[in-house]
């Protein structure tokens, strides 16, 4: 998978405000909030700053955490990181092509999914594609 690289004013020029505070600066959205959020559509989640396939719409599920859930990543395009910060440690999540932040996995919650993880995504991050 290619690297995509960009100054941060090139990033500024092609995502909005909020998605620059998010895939950037590695911020949250709001819980409830996000336009995928209850989204049930077939299709396939892109990353919003380099519109690599992220997440099968088969692999999402409702987790009732606020933000939009899924099982399990396209092979090889969310990388994981050890996040340390707001005093707790946690798995962030970023797009392997850019480097743009998703938002976190955790493991062993129970839902009963086939990973038993759930990829906790920010909308922001994302864009869909209806299967056409």
């Amino acid at each position: 998978m290619s690297t995509i690289k960009k100054s941060e004013s090139e990033w500024r020029a092609v995502l909005s405000p909020e998605q620059f505070r998010i895939l950037r600066q590695k911020g949250t959205e709001r819980p409830g909030t996000g336009e995928y959020n209850k989204h049930k559509a077939d299709g396939v989640y892109s990353c919003a700053g380099c519109n690599t396939p992220l997440y099968k719409s088969t692999t999402k599920f409702d987790s009732g955490c606020g933000w939009p859930a899924f099982f399990d990543a396209i092979p090889g395009a969310v990388s994981r990181h050890e996040d340390n910060t707001l005093g707790m440690s946690r798995i962030e999540i970023t797009c392997t092509a850019c480097g743009g932040h998703l938002g976190h996995v955790f493991k062993g919650e129970g839902f009963g999914t086939p990973t038993d993880e759930r990829h906790c995504v920010n909308s922001v991050s994302l864009k869909f594609h209806d299967e056409n």
